[in-house]
């Protein structure tokens, strides 16, 4: 049933992501923006977290997930340092996501010769 309910969230926040592009004059730069900046509201809120345990990695996995995990890292971070936190809480938690994106990044760069289209 986790597989299952992964794979509705997942799909519908996926799907969210469609609509907008398809009915909106709305970038596709701006709707990431969005969903992470609504992940944040959310989990500041208290309510992705709620999402996530129903939705488990269909919620955790998206840009949402990526909101959510900042907005815990900085609660977290400023229970245990106080101020310090807001600026250092979102960056400890992430900072395993984005040193593997930048990693293999870095290794499919090597592997396939990145280039200008032209």
């Amino acid at each position: 049933m986790d597989y299952l309910n992964a794979f509705i969230c997942g799909g519908i926040l996926c799907a969210i992501g469609q609509i907008l592009i398809d009915k909106t004059k709305l970038t596709p730069a701006r709707i990431l923006v969005i969903y992470v900046v609504s992940g944040v509201v959310l989990g500041a809120l208290g309510i992705y977290k709620y999402i996530v345990q129903w939705g488990g990695a269909g919620a955790t996995v998206p840009l949402t997930g990526f909101g959510y995990l900042l907005a815990n890292g900085v609660a977290k971070a400023v229970a245990e340092n106080g101020t310090l936190g807001v600026f250092t809480g979102g960056l400890i938690a992430t900072a395993g996501g984005i040193g593997a994106s930048i990693f293999f990044g870095f290794l499919v760069a090597l592997i396939f010769k990145p280039g200008d289209k032209s």
